[in-house]
Parts: structure tokens; C-alpha cells; sequence
């Protein structure tokens, strides 16, 4: 009669050690509570000055003007929001706010993910200073490039277009080195065998490795869709027609001529920000999922 070693049979998982059970604060009823009150406090801290531009925008100048903390210190009115609607153009700016995004966003994703490629695949000459290059252009304000850029436009007519505003905002370093850096992180032996099918260049990059760098893509995306709609500057610059200007510039130009105007201030800029937060509660998911898989949002 042989003797066979019988395997021995795996431990089994107590409860607290079951996959996917939270280790950075213990187990228990007291970390899950003191965890819980941390995340209200901070939800707290961060919508208390949201909350407090509502209140101020749906109030008189007069009763905001008022002494005292409270936000709430007169009675309910939306006449700050009716101003704006009816002198500024709002839907058209809101127009050219989303095809300006959303054009910018296409086009930086495509160029960014190209180059990024090159670096991370290519044996080009001159590969490592070009990216060194890039890494140094991330650290230029754009601030400084005000000036050479309106130059330009000014030499190629293109003042008051929407190529004015959408060219100047495709080239991004800052996505090039972060896409980059996660392409060295794509399995080189799936590109081999994809070659060996006899795939080429493109294809095995079409194919394989955007497949494979989806959450990068999706938050690089979501994060330069974000600037270009916030873009302020650049449109307010290169833009004097009233039918090309962007939201925020826009809502900029509806001012009052009386001083500080803080109750059609925060409406303008809550106006400007409500496409995004109804973007960001359609996608919030995704968004999340996106940022979290690729640690962009940290960079």
C-alpha cells in the first residue's frame, strides 16, 4: 500500500481576514465610525463654500451686503440669474464651450497618445532629448506663452476663430510624460505576438495597447476636458466677437458698472460650473473608477 501525501487543506478565512476587508484602520465598529465621521467632516469642509455661493447667488446685493455670518440674510430671489440670462447670450456660449472642450479634448488625446507611444516604443535619434524637452515644458507657467501665441495667431489671421483657441490647448507635456510612463508599463510580449501575426506599427498599437490603457485615457481625457471648459485666459485674449466667446468669458463680460457685484459673481460662476457637475453626475463612476485605476489624480 503506498502512502500518498494528502495536500493539506487550506485555512480557512476568519472574517476579518475575508479579500477585500479594509486594513489601514482595523477591524471593528470604532475605526468604521471614526473612518465615517473623517469622510463627513471632509465632504463637510468641502461643500460648505459650494453651499455658500448658492445661498449668496438667491439674494440681494443688499441683504448680502448685510453685517453678520449667517448666508441666509434676506428673502429668496433669482434676479441675479435673471440678469445674466438676459443680457448675456448664454446658450451660445455654452455651445462653444462644449465644442471647444470637446474638440481640445479629442485632439490632445490623440496627438498625446501618439507621442507618448513614440517615447515609450521608439528608438529614434534624439528620443531622449526631445522628451527631455517635453519634461521641461511642464514646468514652463503658461502664462509666459501669452504673448508668442497671440503673435502667432496674429500671423496666421486666426484672431477671433475657433482654431485661435482650440490649437494653442492641444499640446499638453504634462499628459505626454503621464501616458508614457504607463505605456512602459504595457506587456511588451502581447506586441510581440501581436508583430508575429504580421500586425504592423500602427495597428498593434490601435489594437493593443489603447485596449490595454483605457483608464489612463479616460482620465487624461476627463482632465484636460475639465481645463479647456475652465480655460479662461487664453479665450478671453484671443476672442472679441461676443459669438465665439466661451461661458466663462462670457459670464465675465456680464457685469455691473456699480463695484463689487458678489451676488451676480457667484451666479456667473455657478452657471459656469453647472455643465460640469451635471457631467460629473452622469459619469461620476466612471470618472472615479478612472482616476483611481490610474493615480492621476495626484500628478
Amino acid at each position: 500500500m503506498s502512502a500518498t501525501a494528502t495536500p493539506p487543506r487550506p485555512r480557512r478565512r476568519t472574517p476579518r481576514e475575508s479579500a477585500g476587508s479594509p486594513l489601514l484602520l482595523g477591524h471593528g465598529r470604532l475605526p468604521r465610525v471614526l473612518a465615517g465621521t473623517a469622510l463627513v467632516v471632509l465632504a463637510a469642509v468641502w461643500l460648505l463654500p459650494f453651499l455658500w455661493a448658492i445661498a449668496t447667488s438667491v439674494q440681494s446685493e443688499r441683504d448680502v451686503s448685510a453685517p453678520g455670518l449667517s448666508p441666509f440674510k434676506g428673502a429668496f430671489t433669482l434676479d441675479a440669474y435673471q440678469r445674466i440670462l438676459e443680457r448675456g447670450d448664454v446658450p451660445v456660449w455654452a455651445f462653444n464651450s462644449f465644442l471647444i472642450a470637446g474638440v481640445v479634448t479629442v485632439l490632445t488625446v490623440a496627438v498625446s497618445t501618439l507621442a507618448a507611444y513614440g517615447f515609450s516604443r521608439g528608438t529614434f535619434r534624439g528620443r531622449r532629448a526631445l522628451l527631455a524637452v517635453t519634461v521641461a515644458a511642464i514646468m514652463i507657467p503658461p502664462q509666459l506663452l501669452i504673448v508668442p501665441l497671440f503673435r502667432q495667431m496674429l500671423l496666421f489671421d486666426l484672431v477671433d476663430t475657433y482654431a485661435a483657441v482650440i490649437l494653442p490647448q492641444v499640446v499638453a507635456p504634462m499628459m505626454v510624460f503621464v501616458l508614457k510612463r504607463f505605456f512602459d508599463g504595457v506587456p511588451r510580449e502581447l506586441e510581440e505576438a501581436a508583430r508575429i501575426d504580421g500586425a504592423s506599427e500602427f495597428r498593434v498599437f490601435w489594437s493593443v495597447v489603447l485596449p490595454l490603457s483605457r483608464p489612463i485615457v479616460a482620465a487624461v481625457a476627463i482632465f484636460v476636458f475639465i481645463g479647456a471648459w475652465n480655460n479662461f485666459l487664453w479665450p478671453f485674449i484671443v476672442t472679441n466677437d461676443p459669438d465665439l466667446m466661451t461661458l466663462p468669458v462670457g459670464l465675465a463680460t456680464v457685469r455691473d458698472a456699480h463695484g463689487v457685484q458678489y451676488v451676480s459673481g457667484m451666479a456667473s460662476a455657478l452657471l459656469a460650473a453647472l455643465p460640469l457637475i451635471v457631467v460629473f453626475l452622469f459619469f461620476q463612476r466612471r470618472i472615479v473608477d478612472s482616476v483611481a485605476t490610474t493615480g492621476l489624480g495626484g500628478s
